[in-house]
């Protein structure tokens, strides 16, 4: 009898520990997010370095914001973008890309070093206001190009200018731009919070689509995200 009682007593605290452990980890740990589309599934991570976009992005997906959204803009070597939440119902003839999130409230950017624009970064779309801010729930999913040294030095080149962002591309980024791609130009102008960590053919796909004005691709291209953690 004592014997069953300690080892019920030490699988109590074992499963105390465990919960205490996960509930102390919960604020630590990356976001997991699945975008699904008639082309395939994306896996998602948010990063936690951009907690406001990060948070924004995963009230809205709780939401159930960006179901049936479309993917209304579509530049085959660059991006797909979508979350235009009048992108729901519009018609084929309906110029897209102004809708906001209720409170039309823009995000503050949070550029960070370590993030930039390589194929399947996932960066907040903006217009064209001074502070960089973010739209407060349109996207877009990095596709890029290759880029080989003297293409990424003259976008460095382009950084030293005045005013410019202070940013120098390191060793290992440099390698990915080369090997995977991206759109170097981007960075430091609008601000990367995640990245697609399966699926990255999906956006091919989606970017292969026929399109006509205004990038808009012929076929609609409709999303469904979900958290997954």
């Amino acid at each position: 009898m004592k014997k069953l009682l300690l080892l019920t007593f030490s699988i109590i605290s074992i499963n105390l520990f465990a919960q205490k452990t996960v509930t102390k980890n919960t604020t630590t740990k990356e976001r997991l997010v699945e975008i699904s589309t008639d082309y395939g599934v994306m896996i998602v991570r948010l990063y936690n370095e951009t907690p406001l976009h990060r948070d924004n992005f995963i009230k809205l997906v709780q939401q159930g914001f960006y179901d049936s959204l479309l993917f209304h803009r579509v530049i085959k070597g660059f991006m797909i973008q979508g979350g235009d939440p009048t992108s729901k119902r519009a018609d084929s003839l309906a110029m897209l890309g102004d809708g906001s999130a209720p409170g039309n409230e823009r995000i503050p950017a949070e550029f960070r070093n370590n993030f930039f624009h390589k194929k399947g970064a996932l960066a907040a779309a903006r217009d064209g206001n001074p502070e960089k801010a973010s739209s407060n729930c349109q996207f877009y999913l990095v596709q890029g190009k290759k880029m080989d040294s003297a293409q990424l030095n003259q976008v460095h080149e382009q950084r030293i200018k005045p005013n410019a962002p202070n940013f120098a591309y390191s060793k290992q980024q440099k390698e990915i731009y080369e090997r995977m791609g991206g759109t170097p130009f981007l960075d430091q102008n609008y601000t990367v919070f995640g990245e697609v960590i399966s699926g990255l053919n999906v956006i091919d796909k989606i970017a292969n689509v026929q399109t006509r004005t205004m990038d808009r691709p012929t076929k609609d291209v409709r999303m469904k995200i979900r958290m997954l953690n």
